[in-house]
């Protein structure tokens, strides 16, 4: 069924667009709802059931003055959500048997092996107990825009303290490392194994940096909350981890860095992904059948199951948050990513509140996507009211 509707709130009216199945009203009904309770500005979510989309709609405004409607092919970046995707991405070589996550990362990036460095392995980098959630070496304001400055500082740089022992969030660094791994590996950089190898066989529009001039015209404007979130936390406590972990982004307003240039047409495989809630719940709607949608084959089931065994659940280092953690993806965290009643769902969230994630038992793939971003440490409720309308009708 199409979507055609309105809504006024808070002195505005907001358009809504797509279609839906008529079973999944509810869905529907709760994405809305959030413009009428929360601070939405623009968002779009969508939901896939063994394999057949069930859900795809939008709505709002995609910049922060309220003039541009969100479209069809509006495309958001939703910030580490593209840890989900590059996660899934690199485990298609563990299934391909290209990459043993049991083997050190010098295996495949011999450079690697300094500093203490040499046992450190991939899974290590998958499950973010490498000891390397920042880079310690100065480099300039902006080297973030710089993927190969990033990973010769990783190349160098030794561990914080012994690798596999200590969970800490590498906000920006394991795109970086598994980058190199794939490009090692394959020959090609990460953006593009992640077009070749998930994006294309799946018809997605989705991708890591590289937004081309007409896919800027077309993206909606990231507006920050830094009140009250990592972002004023890294300015009121500068020796903190977590400060460090922000130490090559430009000195600007963080509002100014995640719209610019820079950060659309960089590498930055852990949090520059921008794309529909559509392409993302098709990732997740696929691997949540066992790898397979369609006729195209991502990767075995066996290789799904082995990404999605939980490698442990610890309170990670960098923001102090609880995370049942799995090869490159999380697994369902109550407290900091809540992905519905199922402890076997899995996925990734993103800052601000976005998520992408699927769950096994219901053969579900789901994504939210939104560009007024919130000021909470977990994944907060717009997602949640739409997840929990979405079990409601499962």
């Amino acid at each position: 069924m199409d979507l055609n509707e309105r809504l006024a709130a808070g002195g505005r009216t907001y358009h809504f667009g797509g279609d839906y199945d008529p079973t999944f009203r509810g869905v529907v009904d709760a994405f809305i709802e959030n413009y009428a309770i929360e601070e939405e500005i623009g968002s779009a979510t969508a939901l896939m059931i063994d394999g057949r989309k069930v859900v795809d709609v939008w709505g709002g405004f995609r910049d922060a003055g309220f003039q541009q409607s969100w479209q069809a092919e509006t495309i958001v970046c939703m910030m580490s959500v593209a840890k989900g995707v590059s996660g899934i991405a690199f485990n298609i070589l563990i299934d391909r048997g290209l990459v043993d996550p049991e083997q050190p990362v010098a295996r495949y990036w011999p450079e690697f092996a300094q500093n203490g460095k040499e046992g450190l392995l991939v899974r290590h980098v998958l499950d973010h107990t490498a000891g390397l959630p920042v880079v310690l070496e100065p480099l300039w304001r902006g080297a973030i825009f710089d993927c190969d400055a990033i990973v010769g500082a990783l190349e160098r740089q030794a561990p914080i303290w012994e690798p596999g022992t200590t969970a800490a969030y590498h906000i920006h660094t394991q795109g970086n490392i598994l980058g190199e791994i794939v490009r090692r590996v394959t020959g090609k950089r990460y953006p593009q194994f992640i077009a070749d190898e998930l994006v294309a066989p799946l018809s997605l529009d989705y991708r890591i940096g590289g937004l081309t001039e007409r896919d800027i015209d077309r993206c909606a404007e990231l507006v920050p909350t830094v009140e009250g979130t990592l972002f004023a936390r890294k300015d009121a406590e500068p020796d903190s981890l977590l400060a460090r972990g922000f130490l090559q982004h430009p000195d600007e307003p963080i509002g100014v860095t995640l719209n610019s240039k820079g950060w659309r047409q960089s590498e930055i495989a852990s949090a520059n992904g921008h794309g529909t809630a559509r392409s993302v719940a098709t990732i997740y709607g696929a691997i949540a059948r066992g790898g397979s949608l369609g006729g195209v084959a991502i990767m075995q089931p066996e290789s799904v199951a082995r990404m999605i065994t939980e490698q442990h659940n610890q309170t990670e280092q960098m923001q102090q948050r609880p995370y049942h953690q799995g090869l490159g993806i999380l697994l369902n965290t109550e407290q900091s990513v809540w992905m519905g009643p199922n402890p076997r769902s899995f996925g990734h969230h993103g800052f601000g509140g976005s998520i992408g994630m699927g769950d096994p038992d219901a053969k579900l793939g789901f994504s939210y996507a939104c560009n007024k971003m919130h000021a909470r440490p977990d994944n907060g409720p717009r997602a949640r009211r739409i997840i929990e309308a979405a079990y409601r009708q499962i």
